[in-house]
């Protein structure tokens, strides 16, 4: 038993009152990020199958949790907060609070809080941790008290990039945080729950095959389950909506439910995910496609992801996969989307604005590279192909090139983008040189020059060529290329949520899908307010709505 301590309340924002530094949305653009992360992600890639804490897990208890009871349970169920405060505490917030009003219909707090995935951006690090995701849901809980909820999490790929050393120190130590228990001893974690109903989330780290040990451990937990028993599956990434375009993407799922679940007798009736940052439900197949839903719901934090370009119909497993096992592929059609489509290309336009503001390091840099392309220009003499244009000119092609590519799929369509898309930078280039040499300080001495081309030309050449790079994301986001570079461009940081859901005294389990249109930017510390409410509060009032009529799963 947690010993319930009393802590005393913050009387202001400052970090040394409230215990952490809240931060800004992460700037995905900007060329430090860019270069820190992808450094990361290559070394989680390439050594995560020789450094795999999953082995290592085996070593740990391997129980599973009971939440059960002859009356009904409320679970709660959020992925992808640890960014930006604003958007992450407006859901830790609502999540916190002892129950919702929502479209007049009073929704008590989960006794329950699954987190599916992303509890920290870019990377994990203690530091992330606290400041990005600890810091903002203890101010939202900050007390334990006898009915608080308790959380399991589920991790993603951010949350692997540090080889899952601070996610396991944070999750699976049982130590409280603020006002939410901590139970999981593994990254992965089985629940069993009201009425026959289970829920289960499997740990695919970076897409790798389910180890042994987790195997072991999930099949330990089902030789409880038999026909009557139903689950919901829990994965940090929705598989199914990448089948369109990688055939194997549900291949590690489909997997889990053959050799561990299909044995049973029991049904699968919900799989849930983040990963994705916005609200897709598919469903079918069965009579008015009830027979399976799938739910992505990326809405705890992180910038929005557009819906645009999700399938109508989609297969799991995919139909051209290559595994001869695989089970026979099924249609899912969509439902609901948040934010819906419309929302999703009027947001688009947004990009031009908010891509140098968001990212102030990303016009810096091309506003360097373009001066020096323009410097260079100027001291051709009319040789087009000496050093300093060369090194300019493939500075532009290389980085324009591997923009498409590298933060791409490598695809036909990425690598023609790659292409096409250098032209205007180096015809901008070209141009702006051409206007420079008509200014009236062109001929000042060589170091008072160049000063000026860094002081004057830099930042304007810097802006014109990010609303460049802002036209081509627009452009290439409508043949599906560089679709994440555009919203995480936009840092849309607005429509977030999570999912409510409700397991009834006769069994029925009922999704209720909550939506924030638009998150909370001002806040302040509430000193008065009781021993268990949050630490901060917003100025104005945080407004949730049901982004569909109740889900019910009979």
């Amino acid at each position: 038993m947690v010993a319930i301590m009393r802590v005393d309340r913050p009387r202001d924002l400052s970090a040394e009152q409230i215990g952490f530094r809240p931060q800004r949305p992460v700037p995905w653009l900007n060329p430090g990020l860019l270069l820190g992360t992808g450094v990361r992600v290559s070394l989680a890639y390439a050594l995560g199958g020789y450094l795999d804490k999953r082995e290592l897990q085996a070593a740990l208890p391997d129980v599973s949790f009971r939440h059960t009871g002859t009356g009904e349970l409320w679970l709660d169920f959020t992925a992808d907060g640890g960014d930006g405060f604003d958007a992450t505490y407006s859901v830790a917030y609502l999540l916190g609070q002892p129950s919702l009003r929502v479209d007049g219909l009073e929704l008590p707090r989960g006794q329950v809080l699954v987190l599916g995935g992303d509890q920290v951006y870019p990377a994990a690090s203690a530091r992330m941790y606290e400041d990005r995701w600890k810091g903002p849901y203890r101010a939202a809980l900050p007390e334990l008290q006898p009915d608080s909820p308790t959380i399991y999490a589920l991790p993603g790929n951010h949350d692997w990039y540090d080889g899952l050393t601070s996610f396991l120190r944070l999750f699976a130590q049982q130590d409280p945080v603020g006002g939410w228990r901590t139970a999981q001893h593994r990254s992965y974690f089985a629940l069993e729950l009201p009425h026959r109903w289970w829920l289960l989330a499997i740990d695919i780290q970076l897409d790798s095959y389910v180890d042994e040990p987790q195997l072991d451990y999930f099949r330990s937990a089902a030789k409880r389950l038999g026909p009557e028993d139903r689950i919901i599956l829990v994965a940090a990434r929705p598989s199914w909506a990448m089948t369109h375009e990688y055939p194997d993407a549900y291949d590690n799922v489909d997997y889990f439910l053959r050799t561990v679940i299909e044995p049973t007798g029991a049904r699968v009736p919900l799989l849930l995910a983040g990963d994705q940052h916005h609200y897709a439900r598919y469903s079918g197949p069965g009579p008015d496609g009830t027979g399976r839903t799938l739910i992505t719901a990326g809405l705890g934090g992180a910038y929005m992801s557009s819906t645009l370009h999700l399938p109508d119909e989609l297969s799991a497993p995919g139909e051209r996969t290559i595994v001869r096992a695989a089970s026979e592929p099924k249609t899912y059609r969509l439902r609901t989307t948040y934010p819906d489509r419309p929302a999703c290309r009027r947001l688009a336009w947004r990009i031009f604005s908010r891509l140098p503001l968001r990212n102030p390091g990303f016009p810096l840099l091309l506003g360097f590279v373009q001066t020096l392309l323009m410097l260079a220009l100027l001291t051709a003499d009319g040789q087009w192909l000496n050093a300093p244009i060369g090194f300019a000119g493939a500075a532009v092609l290389g980085g324009t090139y591997l923009f498409a590519v590298l933060m791409g799929r490598r695809g036909w369509r990425h690598r023609i983008a790659g292409v096409l898309h250098a032209v205007p930078h180096v015809l901008l280039g070209v141009g702006g040189a051409a206007v420079w040499t008509r200014l009236p300080f062109i001929d000042a001495p060589p170091p008072l020059g160049t000063l000026l081309a860094f002081a004057l030309y830099l930042p304007v050449i810097g802006i014109l060529d990010a609303w460049i790079v802002a036209v081509y994301l627009l452009i290439a986001g409508r043949f599906g290329v560089n679709v994440n570079e555009l919203h995480a461009g936009l840092a849309v940081d607005d429509f977030k949520g999570f999912l409510r859901l409700r397991i009834d005294a006769d069994g029925t389990l009922t999704v209720f899908p909550i939506g924030v249109d638009r998150v909370r930017r001002s806040w302040r510390a509430d000193p008065d307010a009781p021993v268990n409410a949050p630490w901060i509060a917003p100025d104005e009032p945080l407004h949730a709505r049901l982004i569909e009529p109740p889900i019910a799963v009979r």
